[in-house]
């Protein structure tokens, strides 16, 4: 026999299989499984439906007004990570009055967000002053001017370290919002 005739006979013997033997589709395996249970006997439990009558149960809390903060109103700022609380006042984690609800966790994460925002764009202006600086520095030739601009540089830079910190500060206060959140089981819609 011939190799090529070996070779066709053989893919016409695997088309052949491959049509008799076909794959069960996920119907055909979720049929199956349910006539098993049907003859053990076994049947799942109903479902449990919520309606809108079930929801109207539960009183809903009125939302913050996110225009003006309340005077009496304890502050709701989220300490920064090392922060210990004033003798006598709340540590955080302590259950307060204030409800948790979907505009308390969106507030929370909105001015943390906001500020880190804000100390980001501080440090890429700042970044761009210092590289500025670097930059009038060595194209001038006169010392008292070297000094004045290398002394400004050398401010710049401190207030970058400072900056960096504020920024990351701020990603572990979000991280921190996120985790107390997680914890309290906030739907994840809420932080979105």
């Amino acid at each position: 026999m011939k190799p090529a005739s070996v070779v066709w006979s053989l893919v016409a013997v695997v088309l052949l299989a491959g049509s008799v033997a076909r794959a069960q589709s996920l119907g055909d395996i979720a049929k199956k499984t349910e006539d098993e249970r049907r003859k053990a006997g076994k049947t799942p439990a109903p479902a449990k439906v919520y309606t809108n009558d079930d929801l109207k149960a539960y009183p809903v809390s009125p939302s913050p007004s996110t225009t003006e903060p309340d005077a009496t109103a304890p502050p709701t700022s989220t300490p920064a990570p090392g922060d210990k609380p004033a003798e006598g006042g709340a540590k955080p984690g302590d259950k307060d009055d204030a409800p948790r609800d979907e505009a308390y966790w969106k507030g929370q994460l909105s001015s943390a967000q906001a500020k880190l925002d804000r100390d980001e764009s501080f440090r890429a202006a700042l970044e761009t002053r210092i590289n500025s600086l670097t930059n009038d520095f060595y194209s001038r030739d006169d010392p008292a001017q070297r000094a004045a601009i290398w002394s400004q540089r050398t401010k710049a830079l401190e207030d970058m370290e400072r900056l960096k910190k504020d920024v990351s500060d701020g990603h572990a206060t979000i991280a921190k919002i996120r985790e107390d959140a997680r914890k309290a089981g906030v739907p994840a819609g809420w932080l979105r």
